[in-house]
């Protein structure tokens, strides 16, 4: 919980705090990844899940193992996650501003839903409301 405290703390403008990730690991209905070499935290995924909706709280890299496909396999066991526990839906949003998110989503199969006006603050920015929903079974 530290170490992904403070990757959060290194990356966001409104970081999670330590204890903020310590309650949320106690909810039924929220699950998190990490992705660790060695006893070290490179990354982590949140999801909260109620019914058969996620929403995708966050995902962050340290900025030193960035671009090493680590947000991408995260995103991926994470959605493999969701379905598992019964999710067909997922949502989250991401700063209009965040070229590689948005990217990242986009290639998860995410799209963009809506805007979400002044949702960030430091800097003010919007943010892309996106979802991915499981194709229907034939």
């Amino acid at each position: 919980m530290d170490q992904a405290a403070a990757i959060a703390a290194e990356l966001f403008s409104q970081p999670w705090s330590r204890q903020g990730f310590e309650d949320a690991l106690f909810l039924d209905s929220a699950c998190f990844l990490s992705a660790v070499q060695e006893d070290t935290v490179l990354g982590y995924c949140g999801l909260y899940m109620a019914a058969d909706e996620g929403e995708i709280m966050n995902i962050a890299v340290r900025p030193q193992s960035q671009r090493q496909g680590i947000a991408d396999r995260l995103m991926q066991a994470m959605l493999a996650e969701g379905q598992a526990n019964g999710v067909s839906r997922f949502f989250l949003e991401v700063r209009v501003s965040n070229q590689a998110a948005i990217h990242l989503y986009e290639k998860h199969g995410f799209r963009r839903q809506g805007i979400r006006k002044h949702f960030y603050i430091r800097p003010d920015e919007d943010a892309y409301v996106m979802n991915w929903t499981k194709a229907p079974e034939r």
